[in-house]
């Protein structure tokens, strides 16, 4: 039994044949330049046909394989209708579809994917997993804005969150870290890769995350501002010029640690912090305080707190980042031990502490591959 995880951008596509119940990699990839000039995939039909050709290249014949149960496919925003794993028919691409006005950057690449990889396997199950489903129980005091309540609904802005399949993979990981039923347990698990979030889980469910409407919310990113005043957009409009879309673009993918210091991956602005670099040195500094304002902000809404969960790229691989963003809170319970910080163990915290604090590597790809099964049986 195998799941193809399909995760179609707008000119890269990931995927990952996997063996779920084994918890076992088969295969995996990456097509890039989608669309681009000079590229030997001028779409994403061409794409997955390329990935048909490196899955046979590494011995299986996705055109024809007989094991092959089904495929899943990360698609960003579920918007309000979608929370769960679904399996596509017409409707549900319809669907999918209607939503890309909450989704432009993200939605049609995937719905791009999905079209392209079901005429390839039109006789498998294909299951759409969405980021935003494991946020739909967010109570409305976290979901809701304030903004005039008839509007938010005909055009439903609200809070979805995002990032949702490595919450859910990580926050059961981290429980049986501990030893402890995930029902009786509160978290914040900060999710810090270029796109960075934090969600506080209250017994394995949502009470909030820094994600809202669009990714573009909550903490610094590679490239994305995080938390601005909105009306940053309305004062660059009038003294700058800058009409939406460049005002979109400034704040999507030039701003963050890319905008604060011209580099947007985290070792090589901790590499230039190190040396001294004052650019550098205020960018990990925004950064890191960012993320202790969200978890003292989490700590509150949720009451207590039993564990601070770091994971993705940078919270998986990053020491600097790991110890800096949670220095000065020991008054909270929160100690991080810098020797097992800097060894990268599970367990960073030191024995006996009141928080724990832990390193969980995610496995969206596996997250989607079971919840792609799930979605079978229902």
């Amino acid at each position: 039994m195998t799941v193809l995880v399909v995760n179609s951008g707008s000119s890269t596509v990931k995927y990952q044949l996997l063996d779920p119940a084994a918890g076992q990699r088969i295969a995996g990839g990456l097509v890039e330049r989608i669309g681009e000039a000079g590229s030997t995939a001028p779409d994403h039909g061409a794409a997955m046909d390329q990935v048909a050709e490196q899955l046979a290249d590494a011995g299986y014949d996705l055109r024809e394989a007989t094991d092959l149960t089904a495929i899943g496919h990360r698609i960003v925003h579920g918007g309000e209708r979608f929370t769960a794993a679904t399996v596509i028919d017409a409707g549900v691409l319809a669907a999918i579809r209607d939503l890309v006005p909450l989704a432009p950057l993200h939605n049609p690449g995937g719905i791009a994917g999905i079209e392209a990889m079901r005429a390839i396997r039109p006789d498998v199950p294909h299951v759409a997993v969405f980021d935003t489903a494991f946020h739909h129980g967010l109570p409305p005091r976290a979901a809701t804005y304030a903004l005039p309540a008839e509007l938010a609904r005909e055009h439903q802005i609200r809070r979805y969150g995002f990032h949702g399949t490595s919450y859910a993979w990580v926050s059961a990981r981290a429980a049986e870290v501990l030893g402890r039923p995930l029902a009786g347990l509160a978290m914040i698990v900060l999710h810090l890769g270029n796109g960075a979030s934090a969600a506080a889980i209250l017994g394995g469910k949502p009470v909030d995350t820094s994600m809202g409407l669009t990714p573009l919310e909550g903490l610094v990113m590679g490239t994305r501002s995080g938390d601005v005043d909105p009306a940053v957009v309305f004062h660059l409009h009038r003294v700058a010029g800058l009409d939406p879309g460049e005002a979109e673009t400034l704040l999507t993918a030039k701003s963050g640690l890319l905008g604060l210091c011209g580099d947007n991956d985290v070792r090589e602005v901790t590499r230039r912090a190190d040396e001294g670099d004052p650019d550098a040195i205020l960018a990990l500094d925004v950064y890191c305080y960012r993320i202790r304002k969200y978890v003292g902000a989490y700590l509150a809404a949720m009451g207590r707190l039993d564990a601070v969960v770091f994971t993705a790229g940078v919270g998986e691989h990053s020491a600097r980042i790991r110890a800096q963003s949670l220095a000065g809170l020991e008054g909270l319970g929160i100690t991080i031990h810098h020797g097992h910080n800097e060894q990268h163990r599970t367990v960073i915290s030191p024995s006996g502490s009141a928080v724990a604090v832990l390193v969980v590597p995610t496995d969206e790809e596996l997250q989607i591959a079971r919840e792609t099964l799930a979605a079978l049986k229902n």
